[in-house]
């Protein structure tokens, strides 16, 4: 018998979180790591929108803000002359705007987290190797110790973009490097550029750019993550990497404060001087995606998954969300509750998504965010991450052709202004989303006479009964909705908020997933549909 059930190579944000929704869960969980010490490095700053819901139902949300700032805008320059300005908006029924965290900071609070789950890293642990079978994985794990043999019911590589888990599966790495290479550094700089935004400055000649320095601001007073094209002397020349991956860190001389100072004595829009340099390096960026997300029951996210330019802060938002997806259709199966096929659907979900990051992100890096655009509302969302759809998936209900409101794979939106019995103040439906289970919202609008609450009691019912118990139930009334005494939590949307963001069709039950994402939607009357939906994913 196993004592682990989900063995987790890598430590960074993605293996964290998957640690974390897996221990929620109440999964049995190893999270092994290389890395002795957990990295000081800014590396991935943005946090999107659609990660801070994530990071809401972790509940993490709280010490994620506190640890970091927002992110407001983004100026641009050329040649010495601000070009654009931008300005991060997004309308107010998104609960979430735009932050900025050093990824230590993430990280910390990540780990916190998962120790709070009565879970530790297991450092200096490394992936060495693994087999798997119909029943199981054997996985080679060498440490201080030496080497040990684990089994597992299944494995998850967080293990980034030389990943041993990817090339133990035998998967492919499309892609190529980007020619040029970068350094980054962590500094404080004295300018007068407003708080809360980026400054992209760059060196054209005849419309080509040919020097570029961006700054993104961090929390402290003056402190950004500058990166810069790097000069010849810290080049590290042709890619060095064994497995031909050039992605990430490489050389062994760091950048210095002067090789900083001097891109921005050439490319800031005022005089500044940078000091307090706290991390540094000098990296390459490649764009590749696998040709899986999963064989048998092995599993990659994240970097191991996909590699892309940092354009638009997609990468690390995209492997945390590769992670919860998978994390809770593992715990499901795990559980024995989950139907044939439902850890299939990781791949159906995150590989399109994968895939349409890094061709975008690719674009983006050469003719800037938003060039295949000219309606900036859809730009701003698709980049918070907010209209990523699962519309397709197997395990999600085909939309009919002439809906309106939210579809089916497509992101459950908020609503605010609800309330409910002994609670004064006015709460919103995230806070509803037990996020562990999925939520039956069954919605009860103006009718001539008094709600039937026996249909929707045995509504209900059926539907706990088709998910195998891993079901919350909420009645949502509207305002003028008669509702008599029913065992079902009784919302009242009193400002019409619920209405107006799931636009509802008369009596409606929404079946909204563990990860935030509408499952289905259809008339209560037709209880068929909706228990043939929910067997797409409990056994």
């Amino acid at each position: 018998m196993n004592d682990t059930d989900v063995l987790i190579a890598g430590a960074g944000p993605i293996g964290l979180t998957a640690a974390i929704e897996l221990r929620r869960r109440g999964v049995r969980v190893r999270i092994v790591d290389p890395l002795l010490e957990p990295p000081q490095y800014a590396k991935a700053v943005g946090v999107q929108p659609r990660t801070l819901e994530v990071f809401e139902g972790m509940g993490v949300l709280r010490e994620i803000l506190d640890a970091g700032t927002e992110m407001r805008g983004q100026i641009v320059y050329v040649n010495g002359t601000e070009a654009m300005r931008i300005d991060l908006s997004l309308p107010p029924d998104v609960p979430f705007r735009f932050h900025s965290i050093p990824q230590y900071e993430t990280e910390r609070v990540l780990r916190e987290r998962l120790t709070a789950l009565d879970t530790r890293i297991e450092r200096g642990v490394r992936l060495t190797g693994f087999t798997q079978d119909t029943d199981g994985v054997t996985a080679t794990l060498t440490g201080p110790g030496g080497d040990e043999t684990t089994r597992v019911s299944f494995l998850v590589g967080a293990d980034g973009a030389h990943s041993i888990v990817r090339k133990t599966l035998g998967l492919a790495f499309e892609g190529a490097a980007f020619d040029e290479q970068y350094m980054l550094g962590d500094v404080v700089v004295d300018w007068s550029q407003p708080r809360g935004y980026s400054v992209r400055s760059m060196h054209q000649t005849d419309g080509v750019t040919d020097d570029l320095l961006v700054c993104i601001p961090l929390p402290g007073r003056g402190r950004y993550r500058m990166s810069m094209l790097v000069p010849d002397e810290l080049s590290t020349g042709p890619s060095s990497s064994a497995d031909g991956v050039a992605h990430g860190f490489e050389g062994t001389r760091a950048p210095e404060l002067s090789h900083i100072q001097a891109v921005v004595d050439r490319l800031s829009p005022e005089p500044a001087t940078v000091s307090d340099l706290r991390w540094s390096s000098v990296f390459r960026i490649s764009h590749r995606i696998v040709d899986a997300y999963s064989r048998g029951r092995v599993f990659v996210a994240g970097d191991a998954a996909h590699i892309h330019p940092p354009t638009g802060a997609q990468g690390m938002n995209t492997g945390i969300q590769d992670a919860h997806n998978l994390a809770w259709k593992l715990a499901l199966a795990l559980d024995g509750a989950a139907a044939d096929g439902l850890l299939d659907s990781y791949d159906a979900e995150r590989r399109p998504i994968g895939e349409e990051v890094v061709g975008r992100t690719v674009r983006s890096a050469r003719e800037g965010i938003g060039a295949d655009s000219s309606d900036p509302g859809h730009v701003m969302r698709r980049e918070a991450q907010l209209l990523l759809s699962y519309a397709g998936s197997p395990i999600v209900a085909v939309a009919p052709t002439d809906g309106t409101g939210p579809q089916p794979g497509e992101r459950a939106p908020d609503a605010a202004g609800l309330a409910r019995e002994v609670v004064n103040v006015p709460i919103r439906l995230y806070s509803l989303l037990g996020r562990l289970h999925h939520t039956a919202i069954l919605y009860a609008g103006d009718t001539a006479g008094p709600a039937d609450v026996a249909v929707f009691e045995a509504l209900a019912a059926d539907a706990g009964s088709a998910a195998r118990g891993h079901l919350d139930v909420y009645l949502v009334a509207s305002p003028e909705a008669q509702v008599a005494s029913t065992e079902i939590p009784l919302i009242r949307d009193v400002e019409g908020r619920f209405a107006v963001a799931y636009r509802p069709d008369g009596d409606t039950v929404f079946i909204v997933r563990p990860d935030g994402y509408l499952g289905y939607r259809g008339p209560v009357g037709d209880g068929t549909s909706m228990t043939e939906h929910l067997g797409l994913t409990f056994g």
